[in-house]
């Protein structure tokens, strides 16, 4: 029984009609209906929008103004809160207790940081499980590490007041001394957050080619020659990226002074962030405390660009 196709149609084949198909797929695929890219995108906006460019927009409005948890009308004072918090010592106070913080935490988290990479790096025996030592802290939340390390610097009973007094030191007020207690924050810092810098740094070194130190290494150049001039210079867009990402943390610290001192003993540890969360949230000025922030915003950007600038100019 034979077959015939119906009138006017054409019986295609080989590779004229495969051309032809793959002819009218990809027309098929060049017409797109208009908006289709603006449907999956509209979550995302709508979430930016809500919970990050609205409260910018509505803070920088707040500045402006006298708003306060107290008072249920709000009026426009133009730069009166500016003007205020640039004449309030304890904003230049607060300010000086970031800027030390971000000092003596930020250098040695960098330091640190590579010495362990390069630990690791160098083929020491059970690396995971130092991969693991090293990390492991960053993971923990903040509540536990400031946990663990009031008891370490708890006076009487404290491992850490313990350990001077084998040597004859006498007790030292590790939070409730203004001497001491910024360097006690910073200390507990650095145990905590290091472990990213360190996973950087061995990212980093992991991705080196090994051409040059082993040709370094045939020419009889020592292990502290070839890290001096071969391994520290190649990771020096590395350290860059590791110094701005930890000067930016550390200047936004806040969670781990405010369940240790609350920014105490006298305001000695009180950083920019948790005075304007005093000024806004027991104070009741949210327009004061607001102004503070944006001053704040202002030389994070400032202290940003400036490090871009000089690691630009270094490359």
């Amino acid at each position: 029984m034979t077959t015939t196709a119906p009138l006017g149609a054409e019986a295609q084949t080989g590779p004229d009609a495969s051309a032809a198909d793959g002819g009218r797929r990809a027309g098929r695929r060049i017409r797109t209906t208009p908006g289709t890219g603006l449907v999956f995108v509209l979550p995302f906006l709508l979430v930016f929008g809500l919970f990050l460019v609205w409260p910018v927009v509505q803070g920088l409005w707040m500045s402006f103004t006298d708003s306060s948890l107290s008072l249920r009308e709000t009026s426009f004072v133009g730069f009166d809160n500016y003007a205020e918090a640039l004449g309030d010592p304890d904003v230049w106070s607060s300010l000086g207790n970031t800027v030390f913080f971000t000092v003596i935490s930020s250098v040695p988290l960098v330091l640190i940081a590579l010495a362990m990479a390069l630990l690791v790096h160098s083929g020491l025996a059970g690396q995971w499980a130092w991969r693991l030592a090293f990390f492991a802290p960053y993971l923990l939340p903040v509540t536990v590490v400031t946990l663990i390390w009031t008891w370490l610097y708890q006076p009487d009973l404290g491992l850490a007041n313990q350990f001077l007094d084998t040597f004859g030191v006498g007790p030292v007020g590790w939070l409730s001394d203004e001497a001491v207690a910024m360097w006690s924050i910073a200390g507990l810092t650095v145990w905590w957050t290091v472990g990213f810098n360190f996973l950087l740094y061995l990212a980093a070194l992991q991705s080196l080619p090994s051409t040059y130190d082993e040709a370094a290494a045939l020419d009889g150049a020592g292990a502290w020659r070839r890290l001096w001039s071969i391994t520290l210079p190649q990771l020096g867009r590395t350290t860059a990226l590791v110094a701005m990402l930890q000067i930016l943390a550390s200047l936004k610290v806040f969670d781990q002074i405010y369940i240790l001192t609350k920014g105490g003993p006298n305001g000695s540890t009180r950083p920019v962030l948790e005075y304007v969360y005093d000024v806004g949230f027991t104070g009741y000025r949210l327009g004061y405390a607001s102004a503070i922030s944006y001053l704040f915003f202002a030389v994070v950007i400032v202290v940003s660009l400036v490090q871009l600038r000089l690691f630009r100019q270094e490359d």
